[in-house]
């Protein structure tokens, strides 16, 4: 299986466990909805595609790396076909930290390229869209995608640029006071997606 990792918008995974004066936070996605909404979009990037022989799969770290391998699994099983996967680290290529101070990055390995293929980006939650357009532009210093898809689990509006998602596992309308906690097995040991009330 081909990678490649290169150093998200959207705030995610506040782990305390509620108490009085906390946020108020109601559930929006367990398991079963997480499964489902993986399966789904598995198929819809199959039916998009023509299938997925020339299909790359990025995720954006953190929790948009373990979104896009399991999606793999799921095209695999759908195809029978070993899908390359990468891993995406945007902070080096964001617009909106003042003075834009040079953060070290990790190391960059793309045994496979993106030249000519379609990629599909693979974040938890789309917000301003500052993300994915740096997400863009890192893949382009790296070659030409015939094609750039963007797959999102969380879709909570209020965009800053013009950016929209080809795949959505669930519309969420929010406030900007709000936040949408993504947790995963992987990273956070349980599957849940969470929208956050902003406190009284």
């Amino acid at each position: 299986m081909g990678g490649f990792f290169v150093p998200s918008d959207d705030p995610v995974s506040a782990h305390s466990s509620a108490s009085a004066g906390s946020p108020e936070r109601h559930l929006l996605m367990g398991p079963d909805d997480l499964r489902r909404a993986l399966t789904r979009m598995a198929h819809e990037i199959v039916e998009r595609n023509a299938g997925v022989d020339q299909v790359a799969l990025v995720g954006i770290r953190t929790r948009g790396v373990p979104l896009a391998r399991r999606l793999a699994e799921q095209l695999s099983q759908l195809e029978g076909a070993e899908l390359a996967v990468g891993e995406l680290d945007v902070t080096l290529y964001r617009d909106d930290f003042a003075g834009r101070v040079k953060l070290p990055g990790g190391p960059t390995a793309l045994p496979d390229g993106v030249q000519g293929r379609t990629v599909v980006l693979v974040d938890d939650v789309l917000y301003t869209g500052r993300t994915i357009r740096a997400a863009m532009d890192a893949l382009i210093d790296f070659g030409r995608p015939r094609a750039i898809q963007l797959l999102v689990l969380v879709d909570r509006g209020h965009r800053e640029l013009p950016i929209r998602a080809d795949y959505v596992g669930k519309n969420v309308p929010t406030a900007r006071a709000e936040t949408v906690e993504v947790r995963l097995v992987e990273v956070d040991g349980r599957d849940e997606v969470l929208l956050r009330k902003a406190a009284s």
